[in-house]
């Protein structure tokens, strides 16, 4: 069967796709994915049975059965034909990448742009090989513009996803310290990142690049590019203002023509590139001010990004979704800033091979130099660190962080709770 073919199956069944027989509905095409320790092919028949249109499988042994599509490999059919359906949408794509930040930057500009545009965009964390085509498969005709967020933790993933995504605006949030043993170094981050800036530039698209960022701007400087960040080069500004004793962060947003002043629902001077990233794409596709700022103050960050929980007698920073060593180190100098007691719960952080163990005690030596008044480590990696100073309490697992937690009186101070996502620290507040 050729793509077009199977393309015309996917509209006639209304765009419905599946990964996952658990969660079949009827008249659905599911693709039978293989992973580290499953094959999709050993369900195709059960998922046709629970009520699936067509199966879509790579297991010769399956060749004849009712209802099954036999193809040479599922995933690289399932990204064919996500290409196929991207080349048949009027639809632009805005694609987001970076070590930090790129959920809240979705997040930020979906709602901003959702003032003017029906606007389709990546859900919860679908942002990998097999994540971006089901996004890209879900874009519906009536749509007028997609946001496809991109992570990526190897040289070559960015452009790979690229090839069948063809966005035709580009945004690499940051450069972090992030998934390090995959990409061998801040260097490959940096390598693997600007894949994006890369394919933009090929195809004569637009960047929105962070002033702030100097390997940023020194890496799109033959790209067409629109400035934003807190520098005086930058087309559009974002000036964090005085926050007047709020958790919450507060901003000036302005261009050469005007400003407006944003009172936000996200924790840490480190989201406001996030916050400026919206307003640029937003005045870009002619949202106005009024409605910028209406999007970006009605924004509340969930499942443990930048969220503000105020107990009865102190403050919880959770933003326990995921860490690296860049995001770690912005969220304990946010936390020394508090004129309170505070406290770092800090989860291991995964990915970083070889740099594991530097990473983790210059952290920790961090919180120790910025004066926090207690630091929990969680997590093996931080094993070796725990002996560092008197104020540090070490735990190997969340589970025993959490039972400590529940048995301390906390009164007047600031938690900060951060940890890679293994780690899900969010637990130890249940």
């Amino acid at each position: 069967m050729t793509i077009e073919q199977l393309y015309i199956l996917f509209l006639a069944q209304g765009q419905r796709i599946t990964t996952d027989t658990r969660k079949i509905e009827k008249g659905q095409i599911f693709f039978a994915l293989k992973g580290l320790n499953f094959d999709g092919n050993t369900y195709a028949l059960d998922a046709i049975a629970q009520g699936a249109r067509w199966a879509v499988v790579d297991d010769k042994a399956l060749d004849g059965k009712d209802n099954v599509i036999l193809v040479d490999d599922v995933l690289t059919t399932l990204q064919e034909l996500a290409l196929f359906h991207r080349r048949k949408l009027q639809v632009p794509i805005i694609a987001i990448t970076g070590s930090n930040g790129k959920t809240t930057s979705k997040e930020l500009v979906k709602e901003v742009l959702a003032k003017k545009f029906k606007v389709a965009f990546t859900k919860g964390n679908l942002n990998n090989h097999i994540g971006i085509p089901l996004t890209l498969l879900d874009i519906k005709a009536y749509e007028d513009i997609a946001i496809i967020e991109m992570g990526a933790n190897h040289i070559g993933e960015i452009a790979s996803y690229c090839n069948y995504v063809e966005p035709d605006f580009g945004v690499i949030t940051n450069i972090g310290k992030a998934h390090l043993e995959g990409f061998g170094g801040i260097e490959g981050v940096l390598k693997g990142k600007t894949e994006l800036y890369r394919h933009i530039e090929s195809k004569q698209g637009q960047l929105f690049v962070n002033t702030d960022s100097a390997q940023l701007m020194e890496n799109s400087q033959s790209c067409s590019r629109i400035l934003y960040g807190s520098t005086d080069d930058a087309l559009f500004r974002g000036n964090i203002s005085n926050n007047q004793g709020s958790e919450f962060l507060h901003m000036t947003l302005l261009d050469d023509s005007s400003a407006v002043s944003v009172q936000t629902n996200l924790a840490g001077d480190y989201n406001a590139s996030n916050i400026s990233l919206a307003f640029a794409i937003g005045r870009y596709f002619d949202i106005s001010y009024k409605d910028i700022k209406e999007a970006i103050e009605a924004y509340k960050p969930t499942n443990s990004r930048s969220q503000i929980v105020q107990a009865d007698n102190h403050t919880i920073i959770l933003d326990a979704y995921n860490a690296n060593p860049s995001s770690m180190a912005v969220a304990i100098q946010n936390l020394a800033k508090h004129d309170c007691p505070t406290v770092a719960i800090l989860g291991a952080m995964k990915e970083l091979g070889e740099s594991t163990a530097i990473e983790h005690e210059a952290i920790v030596r961090q919180a120790i130099d910025l004066n926090i008044g207690q630091i929990i480590l969680v997590g093996k990696e931080f094993k070796s660190c725990s002996n560092l100073h008197s104020i540090i309490t070490y735990f190997e697992e969340t589970e025993a962080a959490r039972v400590w937690y529940q048995n301390q009186t906390w009164a007047g101070q600031a938690i900060l709770i951060k940890g890679s996502r293994g780690m899900a620290l969010e637990k130890i507040l249940v």
